[in-house]
């Protein structure tokens, strides 16, 4: 009985540092698009990654666009004599940017060619791997691009072609749609899961440019009116069977702005024209003076913004949103989270700051 006490104090006394131990700190996942001017002003010990955005194809291969292009990725790997720990991701493709893609990853030829230039430009600038945000295999994304059915199983064989060619020494990640329809029906999650490192979700653009109807582009939770959310892809993530230590989260750097917006509901999920993104660093010129007021959804954990006699809403991340998303990371135990894009943050008390400030306490 004195035994089996002693052991019971030991677990309990112990079992902190137990759980500290088996806490993972989570990965801050920047995409940057700017060009090399910006990056001596980067917080890179407030980051694990940096992805390079965006490389394209010629061919079968992965190109590197311009000489100004092969700058920024030597000023970026530079940053880690400030953060040796700092990963520096190429990306293939973007919105607009992958209009081959369907075509070139049709064939083992285009994959088997094109996986062996990956390894070839993660060598010359000694880069750390790929990420793959194709716009969308399988279903309709950038308007006239190609896809097809076929896309799913392809696009298996693309992860599988650059596993076997990049081995254990390079990260493979994508961008996946955070919306429905992607979810279920772009790749085959169970196929692919083991030979990619993390999946980085766009939860954002959930209401995009397309949309008609006003809404929360980048909300943490779903909510009657708009089920699309965060929380909502990666519970269907989780049940379809993918690890949480595989999902990243993803944050918006910006803002969309919708006109001709009747005032209802202060403009939420109403009628209107989508008018302009709005960098982060920009937001705070919307003011209460300039005829915006704030709002926050308590469902959505989301903010907007109306105006009233100007009918134009605003659906956007800040710094209490941003620290929420952090959160729900941790508290999930997923990988991390990311965000597009990094050169468009506030100079100061940024979107960085918020999800750097929330890591750092969770540790």
């Amino acid at each position: 009985m004195f035994k089996k006490q002693f052991l019971l104090f030991l677990f309990v006394l112990n079992a902190p540092l137990i759980f500290a131990q088996n806490q993972k700190s989570i990965n801050i996942i920047a995409y940057y698009s700017a060009g090399p001017e910006k990056v001596a002003s980067i917080q890179a010990e407030k980051l694990t990654h940096i992805i390079f955005s965006f490389c394209h194809l010629k061919g079968n291969r992965l190109q590197v666009d311009s000489p100004r292009d092969s700058i920024t990725i030597k000023n970026l790997v530079d940053l880690k004599k400030r953060n040796p720990n700092l990963k520096v991701i190429l990306s293939l493709g973007g919105w607009g940017g992958c209009e081959t893609c369907s075509p070139v990853f049709s064939s083992a030829t285009g994959r088997d060619e094109f996986s062996k230039s990956v390894l070839e430009l993660n060598q010359y600038f000694k880069t750390d791997g790929i990420d793959l945000d194709w716009e969308y295999p399988t279903i309709e994304g950038h308007p006239g691009h190609p896809y097809s059915v076929n896309d799913k199983p392809n696009f298996t064989e693309l992860i599988n072609s650059l596993r076997n060619t990049l081995g254990k020494n390079y990260e493979i990640s994508f961008a996946a749609g955070g919306f429905q329809h992607f979810l279920e029906e772009s790749v085959d999650w169970k196929a692919i899961i083991d030979k990619v490192d993390r999946v980085n979700l766009m939860t954002y653009d959930l209401v995009s440019g397309f949309s008609i109807q006003t809404g929360h582009h980048t909300p943490l939770y779903s909510r009657p009116g708009q089920n699309e959310s965060t929380d909502n892809a990666v519970n269907y993530l989780i049940k379809s069977g993918i690890p949480a230590d595989k999902l990243v989260i993803g944050a918006a750097f910006y803002g969309r702005m919708w006109e001709k917006v009747p005032n209802i509901n202060n403009g939420l999920y109403q009628s209107g024209k989508f008018k302009s993104f709005i960098d982060y660093s920009k937001l705070g010129e919307l003011t209460k003076e300039k005829g915006f007021t704030i709002y926050w959804d308590e469902t959505a954990k989301a903010p907007y913004l109306y105006n009233e006699k100007e009918r134009l809403f605003v659906t956007y991340d800040n710094i209490q949103s941003m620290k929420l998303k952090t959160s729900y990371a941790i508290d999930h135990q997923l990988d991390g989270i990311m965000f597009w894009e990094l050169s468009i943050d506030a100079a100061k008390d940024g979107l960085l700051d918020a999800i750097y400030s929330v890591a750092e306490k969770s540790k």
